[in-house]
């Protein structure tokens, strides 16, 4: 099991979240939080100490860094971390139990943002330890997408690459193999860690110079860049930022909409601008469409009951629309403030089922957004048009166009098969919690914002927001489970369940 683990990289995972623990320890030491500073202290020595003690004891043995078994440790750091993330949590709060702390954890980790918490139960430093984990969960699967997913063909790399899912790109003998499976994790992190980090300093900067308070700044800087939508104040409405603060996260949510604005593609790709990428093409036609649609609704809406001001009103509502449309595309589940204004003249009262396809479409390959990807989508239109234009003129051949015809033919039988597990897992997932005592609504809202990781979806989809605390302790365990999954995604599972593959 230890060989299977790849302990090495499980360790430094481990070690870079106990050293993490320090900052909110030293925020809390500052503002004279004592409790905060010393839950966070304490267990960040323990867990360096105990690391590099394992470190040490294991450092003369072979260890095996191929990217089949990065990608186990990469499913090890989804359910393992989070015991240790919970537990400096679980000592802060106090009054709650050690599932609550952990459900918490791997909400953040897995860039969900569902809570169990209300906004001003936590203190500053517990808010600000919720988006840090949320911000370290969003760069592991930034440089896990680009050195292991894809090299294993995976993560929505499947449907453009020329190997079978979880077939790793052969490069020569197996030693070749596993020691460019280590270079190209260590490449990565250094291209991919320094772009991270200064495209959140830029935003937090940016909101601290609109009127946020630097927690609340640094929270919404780390959660538009991991896509979380974690949030110390309850979201947009609680900032003092306003629209300018909006417009400063809506041009950053952009990032999650293309692989090709951090990563290039497995190979394939012809343009490296991203006006030639589908995936920002069919982002920006969503984000544009939508919006278009409830506009004309509401522009219709304010003449017939006679508003004074038509115009400011309809701005505004469109406003809201195109934010927030473009935040649960991307996953991110923050919601404009004029959003109240865009729901009522909609004559919308739940428009959950928009916001619900949206988490589901989800963001770009190889970006921290999940749900099932813009590229797969775009591949299952592109064959959908395909096969109608073959109705009409059956002999006719297909056009090169954006992408190749491999994509076109195999590559949307791939992304066929993805969504259709998709769409089995959220089945189970909605029956499973159906049979744990779940309102079958409530159920499929719950299914959709944890496999899609879109947690705000739990709080605005419906009528009345969901209470995640009167869930019985079986089925927060399932909605963590579930979370998990949609981050890791079903592929990625089966790969590791392959049999073949454990000889590695």
């Amino acid at each position: 099991m230890y060989r299977m683990l790849a302990l090495p990289f499980f360790l430094q995972l481990t070690g870079i979240a106990c050293a993490s623990m320090v900052l909110p320890a030293a925020y809390a030491l500052a503002i004279g939080e004592y409790h905060d500073a010393r839950s966070f202290f304490y267990p960040a020595i323990v867990g360096l100490v105990l690391c590099t003690m394992i470190a040490i004891a294991v450092s003369t043995r072979p260890h095996h860094h191929s990217a089949f078994r990065q990608l186990l440790s990469l499913l090890a750091a989804f359910s393992v971390l989070p015991l240790i993330l919970a537990v400096p949590f679980f000592e802060a709060v106090r009054n709650t139990s050690f599932l609550n702390a952990y459900f918490e954890m791997v909400s953040c980790l897995t860039t969900t943002g569902a809570t169990l918490f209300e906004a001003a139960r936590l203190s500053g430093p517990e808010h600000l330890w919720r988006a840090l984990v949320g911000w370290m969960g969003g760069l592991l699967m930034w440089i896990s997408a680009a050195a292991i997913l894809a090299p294993l063909t995976l993560g929505g790399f499947e449907v453009t690459a020329s190997g079978e899912p979880g077939q790793a790109t052969p490069i020569g003998t197996k030693r070749d193999d596993v020691s460019e499976a280590a270079r190209r994790l260590s490449r990565t992190t250094q291209a991919l860690v320094p772009v991270y980090t200064g495209l959140t300093l830029a935003v937090w900067i940016l909101l601290q110079v609109a009127g946020d308070k630097p927690l609340v700044a640094i929270s919404h800087a780390m959660s538009v860049m991991s896509t979380s939508g974690i949030s110390p104040v309850g979201g947009m409405i609680g900032t003092n930022s306003g629209l300018a603060g909006e417009l400063i996260l809506f041009c950053f949510m952009f990032f999650a909409l293309s692989r090709l604005t951090f990563s290039g593609d497995t190979g394939h790709a012809n343009h490296h601008r991203l006006y030639y990428d589908p995936e920002f093409r069919m982002g920006l036609a969503l984000v544009a469409l939508i919006p278009t649609i409830l506009f004309l609704r509401h522009f219709l809406a304010s003449f017939e009951v006679g508003d004074e001001e038509n115009l400011i009103a309809a701005l505004s509502a469109l406003w809201g629309a195109i934010f927030t449309t473009l935040s649960f595309l991307t996953t991110t589940g923050f919601v404009s403030v004029d959003w109240a204004t865009a729901q009522g003249w909609s004559g919308l009262s739940t428009p959950g089922l928009i916001l619900m396809a949206l988490a589901l479409i989800g963001g770009g390959v190889a970006t921290t957004a999940g749900g099932v990807k813009l590229l797969r989508v775009f591949l299952l239109y592109l064959n959908g048009v395909r096969e109608l234009e073959k109705l009409i003129h059956p002999h006719s051949i297909g056009r090169s166009g954006l992408l190749s015809a491999r994509v076109r033919r195999e590559g949307a039988f791939i992304a066929w098969v993805f969504f259709m597990l998709f769409a089995l897992v959220l089945a189970a997932a909605t029956m499973g919690l159906t049979a744990l005592g779940v309102e079958f609504e409530s159920a499929m809202i719950l299914a959709i914002a944890t496999l899609s990781n879109a947690g705000p979806l739990i709080v605005i989809a419906d009528e009345a927001p969901l209470n995640l605390v009167t869930l019985a302790p079986q089925a927060k365990l399932f909605l963590a489970l579930a979370m998990m999954l949609g981050r890791l995604e079903m592929l990625a599972l089966i790969v590791i369940l392959t049999p073949e593959l454990w000889n590695e």
